[in-house]
């Protein structure tokens, strides 16, 4: 009788603070999934909520988008939680060391980071207003931090879209206009990335933003919450293969268990599901597994709908999916998660403490890089933002796997070397991360299969089987370089880094004259490289200030300037050569809209206003034809599908003429498509070097429909890293050496040219690390990734591989800002 009387009183207690609490509904003023919730209005309910219930909910901003919208989170637990919920996050965050007693449980919700998959924030704040009244019992062991959208930018974009072309009230019919979304879709973030693929790489300020707030928790339990195409029921865990090596036995039970009790409720419903398949754990920069290499039970769940839904929209079988039935099952999960949370909560905290307290039996005990500074510095800058523990090695010789040469060799390390051990709190991560080519189970993968930092960043790298010594901290920036005498002839400083474009981006966009060096020299007992930029007081005679100005920038951009009392080399070339040319400051155009791709789009977009620091023009493809190229020196083509269909004979005609005048053409990837044949530009795609059209044996049985799957991954190529031949005397080559490792991420190769072949394959290439598969691999010998070809006064570089791809490949974009900058 007690107990019933018990269970009386909690329902009655919940009911009674419902009633208090307004419902999302019944705030916003319209019924929730009868409308899309402007992103504001979101934040408004949930500041609500937290005034209204601040014995429970506490509210923080943690960031705020290019737009200048806020990024929030809601923690949420029951009031004696709360109470003392420092000291919980305390005690949790030792476990990173393998201590701390028991607590809580502690769960992340992530929803929305694709903007136009956008069911998701409106079931948070349903999620919300259950959590704090119906289903009130899970917070009395459960601290649960919501985010009710990652992107904002995009999901204002992609509502705002839908609000002016919907029917009223909406039009369930497919082919109605409010069920296409435009090309400038609300998926990426202001500059077009997808922010599920940055976790790990951190190219966007809401990623770098949400890591400081997701690593002051460290969660035991993460969910990203997604859409799928309409017709596609709904995906949740336990996720497909390949799972990564890292993954404990744990990590996958536990997958199971929430997938099991997510099953129940989608059973009970007539729901239907699948589990196992598609979203896979292995590609560590997504919003599953990031958090998974970190210790948590990550997970996406996909939802039918996305940016075709609409407020509801009929499928291929003739159901009607409306937003109301999408937002009850990203609720059911998202309850359901915390359920099996507060359920397990004692099992997830020692499981989680033994995570980081168990030792790691990883083949490598240290990585170990040299190379450039900046690139260095680069790099352990990001593992700072990864609270990755790096240092300085002591000296001597490190024996291990040689990153460049892919064998077994030895390397010089000192104070110049960056150490990055696998033995600190963080070291599965750096597995990850660092790891020279991660064992694959299931070739069948959702993503690029080679990330390694090493490759990624240009440096020389030792994977050592033995702990290397280290003293911290790391530290390898330029900043304190001291100030070069004034009333020097010239000023000298390396290219060879971002670091160095950056300083000459600011240069030029302050009206300076900078001379480049086209061969390498001697000057007063010094070698220069190719590529070395060189600035004259000569030149900048109409800079009162000179010497004041030059050395502002160069205090701001962290530069070594190395003066030079005359013109007049040891050897090589002197400065009033013509092979010491004047670098230009170029105007830059990029083309948008159909056909590019929105995601190459931003990427160029992306590194020219937060990479490079340089003025650049959109065009969009709606109004080319009508725009003066002339206004431009470089034009980019970003990669994309349909540019045959878009350069056509006469804007190929204007292209060509506007080169021939002395323009520069950058086409990548697909661009390059409709460059070739009679284009009269020379690339040309690669056939197979096996004949083709070959008829199969006599006898041999046709492929089944599953292993036709498994045939045409032969063909493919996903994201796997290949050793470039690079030609270092080519001007677009300036600041690398012989080679270069470029990330492939198609199978697409081409023709190498007559001349001007800067970066390719030759003989027979296999992958360093990551997937290709066999019949792919035979389009690639004698082929090419980067190459320029003189047309007229001007040049036409063509980019096979993409060195912007998502903004972290760092190595490659010094061949981007050569292609701007050191063209002749």
């Amino acid at each position: 009788m007690k107990h019933c009387f018990a269970l009386f009183l909690s329902f009655f207690t919940a009911i009674a603070f419902g009633q208090e609490l307004q419902s999302p509904s019944e705030f916003l003023g319209y019924e929730l999934g009868t409308q899309f919730t402007r992103h504001h209005r979101v934040v408004e309910y949930f500041r609500y909520v937290a005034d209204a219930r601040s014995e429970q909910v506490l509210l923080e901003q943690y960031g705020e988008t290019n737009e200048r919208r806020p990024l929030i989170t809601a923690t949420l637990s029951s009031a004696a939680n709360m109470q003392r919920l420092g000291a919980i996050r305390e005690a949790h965050l030792e476990a990173l060391e393998g201590q701390g007693s028991q607590g809580p449980a502690i769960v992340w919700l992530s929803y929305n980071v694709h903007g136009n998959e956008s069911v998701s924030t409106e079931a948070s704040m349903q999620t919300l207003y259950d959590l704090l009244t119906t289903r009130s019992s899970y917070l009395e062991n459960t601290v649960v931090i919501m985010d009710p959208c990652i992107n904002p930018d995009g999901r204002d974009r992609y509502v705002n879209w839908y609000n002016q072309f919907k029917n009223t009230p909406y039009q369930a019919d497919p082919n109605s206009k409010e069920h296409h979304e435009g090309w400038l879709s609300g998926r990426g973030n202001h500059y077009m990335f997808d922010l599920n693929r940055d976790w790990a790489w951190l190219t966007q300020r809401e990623s770098r933003e949400r890591l400081v707030a997701y690593n002051r928790w460290m969660p035991h339990v993460h969910v990203d919450f997604h859409e799928q195409g309409v017709d596609a029921p709904y995906y949740f865990a336990p996720a497909a293969e390949p799972y990564h090596e890292v993954i404990t036995e744990f990590q996958r039970r536990f997958q199971d268990t929430i997938g099991r009790n997510h099953a129940r409720y989608f059973d009970a419903n007539g729901w239907f599901y699948f589990t196992r398949e598609v979203f896979d754990l292995f590609y560590p920069s997504y919003g599953d597994t990031y958090p998974t290499y970190n210790g948590a039970i990550g997970m996406t769940y996909e939802q039918g709908g996305s940016g075709r839904a609409g407020l509801a929209i009929r499928t291929s079988i003739g159901d009607t999916l409306t937003l109301k039935d999408r937002i009850a099952h990203h609720l059911t999960t998202g309850l359901s998660t915390v359920e099996v949370a507060s359920r397990h909560a004692g099992m997830l905290g020692s499981e989680f403490r033994k995570f980081y307290g168990s030792p790691k039996n990883f083949k490598y005990k240290s990585y170990v890089l040299k190379g450039d500074r900046d690139k260095l510095a680069a790099l352990r800058d990001l593992l700072e933002q990864h609270q990755v523990r790096t240092g300085r090695a002591r000296g001597g010789s490190v024996r291990g796997f040689r990153y460049d040469t892919g064998r077994s060799g030895s390397m010089q390390a000192g104070p110049e070397a960056l150490v990055v051990p696998t033995d600190q709190p963080k070291g599965t991560l750096v597995k990850v991360l660092f790891e020279p080519d991660a064992r694959l189970s299931d070739s069948l993968t959702y993503d690029i299969t080679a990330w390694s930092l090493p490759y990624a960043y240009g440096l020389q790298a030792i994977a050592s089987e033995s702990a290397v010594a280290y003293d911290s901290p790391a530290d390898f920036g330029d900043a304190a370089a001291p100030a070069p005498e004034s009333g020097a002839y010239a000023y000298l400083t390396d290219w060879d880094s971002m670091d160095d474009a950056r300083f000459l981006a600011a240069l030029l966009k302050e009206g300076f004259r900078v001379r480049r060096a086209s061969r390498p020299f001697q000057l007063e007992g010094r070698n220069w490289a190719a590529g070395t930029l060189i600035i004259t007081a000569g030149d900048n005679r109409h800079h009162a200030d000179f010497s004041a100005r030059l050395e502002a920038l160069r205090m701001a951009h962290g530069r070594e300037l190395t003066p030079a009392g005359t013109g007049l080399v040891d050897s090589g070339k002197d400065f009033g050569s013509r092979y010491v040319d004047v670098v230009s400051n170029v105007r830059v155009a990029v083309l948008s809209g159909e056909p590019t791709s929105t995601l190459d789009f931003g990427e160029v977009w992306h590194f020219f206003e937060q990479q490079l620091h340089y003025p650049l023009t959109v065009l969009d493809t709606d109004y080319f034809d009508r725009v003066d190229l002339d206004a431009y020196d470089v034009l980019v083509l970003p990669d994309g599908r349909g540019y045959r269909r878009f350069l056509n004979e006469k804007r190929v005609k204007g292209l060509k003429a506007w080169v021939a005048a002395g323009g520069r053409l950058i086409a990548m990837g697909g661009a390059l498509d409709a460059l070739g044949g009679d284009s009269g530009f020379s690339i040309e795609p690669k056939k197979s070097d096996e004949a083709a059209g070959e008829e199969a044996a006599p006898g041999t049985d046709p492929l089944s429909f599953e292993a036709g799957q498994r045939e045409r991954i032969r063909s493919a190529i996903t994201g796997a890293i290949f050793k470039t031949r690079v030609d270092p005397t080519h001007p677009m080559a300036f600041g690398y050496g012989d080679s270069y490792f470029s990330l492939k991420l198609g199978s697409s190769s081409y023709e190498l040219l007559d001349s001007g072949n800067v970066s390719y394959l030759m003989g027979q290439p296999v992958p360093v690390a990551g997937f290709a598969g066999s019949e792919a691999l035979k389009k690639l010998p004698n082929s090419l990734v980067f190459g320029v070809e003189n047309h007229g006064r001007g040049q036409v570089v063509y980019m096979v591989d993409n060195p912007l791809f998502r903004g972290f490949w760092e190595n490659g974009k010094l061949f981007f800002a050569n292609a701007l900058f050191m063209g002749n």
